[in-house]
């Protein structure tokens, strides 16, 4: 009897049986398994495997599955309890849908255990249009979420991988989407260091991440999927990476075509390989074959590439009987089953943030005959799920949560007032057309629901099919089309105005700060995000999420958008007052903190140490509130942010109920950056700010409390 080759013993490391593997292939064959839709080698067993799958707020593009709130939805969570369980509900739903198709024998795209996701790129610009997919503008906040979504997508076995996450898009990446393919990021090391690498890091050391994606853009010259500075000295040397990388789709093009680095396609090809980039999502690493013979990348290079790729393959269990796969049995029962659906609209009525409450909300059932329902994202499905999305079995838009809530005894009127962003309504005459209709819903009705915003459709990704803007940018901060003169003519009718925003990204809506009572983000909320928007509408749900990004003023005040320098951008830097300040969100009941605790008031550089704080639910109705820690450095030698989100907690306190938060802070948390990007810890005084938001003067106006302060002094 012939002995079992290696890499089908699973009595091996997984490195040993991938460079087995990799040896008994030919060159060709090394070379196919470099593409994303890598073909079968039936000689060896292998099976085709498509590698391209997306799973940033529920399996996307590959049928039915539970949708949960675009990821800064989930961000405005501020939990990473809740996201863990989100990324574990993903994969399982992942992995019931692979084993269903594969016993089919369809292994195409969007079929594979190998999530392109999460995106951590940090959302330095409000204009940028795939904002939306990340979890904000702070890098300790991404990174927290980052870690408990690439933990829970990945599991916790010892040795086998439940799905593979992807950190993208490495690095220094955020738009314009316009200019992507061309554009060179400069950036100082100082800023690259301080706030564009943290969360990768934390993703791969702590999360320990299996792959990381690349980035369209050069930075400082070089094309990120084909970086050494990146992929080989800061990555795989800095921080001792292990996984594969791969390139973003029809990256590796860039190269010779628009960054005009290389002159050929073989060049591109070998540029990325040589520097760490593995699995091409596009064509061009089947120049490698061209590359080899012109003596451009060996054959080692290759198979190094080769191996790291079998590896992830094998941790996922696909060489592997399944009975010894512990997450093989995942029955196709849990894809989009009522559990997963309930955490859905969880996260979703926690991820809708109270912007303005001037006692409008939470609305009195008893006293309501009829309610208007008016705007371009009030029946819009569009409008509940961003991008990068799957499909659901249920949606509920606005309206129709409404409506279930309300109850029959409750007359809606319902006009959507304005087409999103054109000056008309499609297939109707004039401009304008809708409004007088709206007006005259307004009019009949005791309250109005306003559902403005923007959708997918006009922020996203590059080249989007019904995107007017052409890059997935916005043009400014504004609400599009028709949506403020429609606002100010229903406002003129007198009655008292909710203002629910659908919105990926910050909005200037300084005029309706000014003038609406009462004001809700939230966000694309998901398949059922009308249930949830309804829920806090009319006081079921207590609205607790805070906002991971700042709402600035006008876009007047922002830095140019191509420039990448963090002065006057975030929270961290800016210098004028936001409309609504980043870690911002009210609530229908009053919190109180008191008895802020350092565990210690003197430390030793490269000492840690623990804050506690009493928080006490002083309102009439239970709530949850999120507990923020921010330290400031008095007296640092280079420029340190304003202050900097460094711990944060959800907690659950009935009406009268008091609970004490402990959070650790350790060492690294006061390290200041140089300017060659080098941490280090100096003595000196720091502010420890603890409260429901930052310490700005801003935040402490709209929530009417000073978070707690206590000294700290490094020796």
């Amino acid at each position: 009897m012939e002995n079992k080759p290696v890499y089908l013993d699973p009595s091996y490391s997984f490195e040993e049986r991938a460079k087995d593997l990799v040896s008994r292939m030919t060159i060709e064959e090394k070379v196919s398994q470099m593409l994303y839709n890598s073909p079968a080698i039936e000689r060896l067993g292998i099976p085709a495997y498509n590698w391209w799958n997306e799973a940033l707020h529920g399996v996307a593009r590959a049928g039915t599955a539970t949708m949960f709130p675009q990821a800064i939805g989930m961000a405005a969570t501020f939990d990473e309890e809740l996201i863990y369980k989100v990324a574990d509900v993903i994969s399982t739903e992942g992995r019931a849908k692979y084993h269903a198709s594969s016993k089919k024998g369809d292994r195409g795209i969007y079929k594979g255990l190998t999530f392109w996701s999460p995106n951590i790129n940090i959302f330095r610009d409000p204009r940028w249009g795939r904002g939306q997919e990340t979890y904000g503008e702070d890098p300790y906040l991404t990174a927290r979420l980052g870690v408990a979504f690439v933990k829970g997508l990945q599991g916790n076995h010892p040795k086998y991988l439940k799905a593979a996450a992807c950190a993208k898009h490495f690095a220094v990446h955020s738009g314009p989407e316009s200019l992507r393919h061309e554009f060179n990021a400069v950036v100082s090391k100082k800023d690259l260091y301080e706030t564009y690498l943290p969360a990768f890091k934390a993703l791969v050391q702590e999360a320990k991440v299996e792959s990381v994606m690349g980035a369209y853009n050069r930075t400082n010259g070089e094309p990120c999927c084909g970086s050494k500075t990146l992929l080989s000295d800061i990555l795989r040397g800095e921080w001792g990476f292990k996984g594969h990388v791969v390139s973003d789709c029809w990256a590796i093009r860039d190269f010779h075509m628009h960054h005009h680095v290389t002159a050929t396609a073989p060049e591109s090809a070998a540029l990325a390989v040589r520097n760490g980039c593995d699995l091409n999502c596009g064509n061009m690493f089947g120049n490698l074959l061209i590359a080899l013979k012109e003596g451009l990348i060996t054959e080692e290079e290759i198979d190094r590439a080769v191996t790291r790729l079998m590896i992830t393959r094998m941790k996922l269990g696909m060489f592997d009987p399944e009975d010894q796969v512990p997450y093989a049995s995942i029955s196709y029962d849990f894809v989009d089953c009522k559990e997963h659906r309930e955490l859905a609209l969880d996260v979703a009525k926690k991820s809708i943030v109270l912007l303005k409450n001037d006692g409008l909300l939470p609305l009195d059932r008893k006293k309501i005959r009829s309610i208007a329902v008016i705007g371009p994202n009030a029946d819009s499905r569009q409008a509940l799920i961003g991008n990068y999305e799957g499909t659901a079995s249920e949606y509920v838009t606005v309206l129709d949560g409404i409506r279930e809530m309300a109850g029959d005894d409750v007359r809606i009127y319902y006009s959507v007032g304005c087409h999103l962003y054109k000056d008309r309504v499609e297939n109707l005459g004039e401009p304008g057309d809708r409004i007088a209709e709206a007006v005259t819903c307004a009019e009949h009705a005791d309250v109005v629901i306003m559902c403005l915003g923007l959708d997918s459709t006009i922020e996203g990704e590059e080249m989007h099919e019904s995107n007017i803007y052409g890059s997935g940018d916005k043009p400014d901060l504004n609400l599009p089309g028709q949506q403020q003169e429609l606002l100010e003519a229903v406002y003129a009718t007198g009655k008292p105005i909710v203002l629910v925003l659908l919105t990926g990204s910050a909005l200037a809506v300084t005029w309706a700060d000014e003038h609406i009572p009462a004001i809700l983000n939230a966000w694309y909320p998901g398949a059922l995000g009308g249930r949830a928007i309804a829920s806090v509408l009319f006081g079921e749900t207590n609205p607790s999420g805070k906002l991971p990004v700042t709402f600035y003023r006008t876009t007047e005040e922002l830095p140019d958008f191509t420039d990448y320098s963090m002065e006057n951008r975030t929270y961290r830097f800016m210098k004028n007052e936001a409309l609504y300040p980043f870690g911002f969100g009210l609530s229908y009941t009053t919190f109180d903190y008191s008895d802020l605790k350092l565990s210690k008031d003197t430390i030793r550089a490269g000492e840690g140490f623990n804050v506690s704080v009493k928080v006490t639910n002083t309102g009439k109705m239970a709530g949850e509130e999120v507990v923020q820690v921010y330290i400031k450095d008095l007296e640092a030698s280079w420029r340190v942010p304003n202050w900097q989100l460094s711990g944060m907690k959800r907690v659950r306190l009935e009406s009268g109920e008091t609970a004490e938060i402990t959070f650790e802070i350790r060492p690294e948390q006061l390290a200041v950056v140089t300017d060659e990007g080098k941490s280090v810890i100096e003595p000196g005084e720091f502010e420890i700010y603890v409260g429901g938001s930052q310490p700005d003067a801003r935040s402490v106006r709209l929530m009417g409390k000073v978070p707690l302060k206590a000294v700290l002094r490094v020796q």
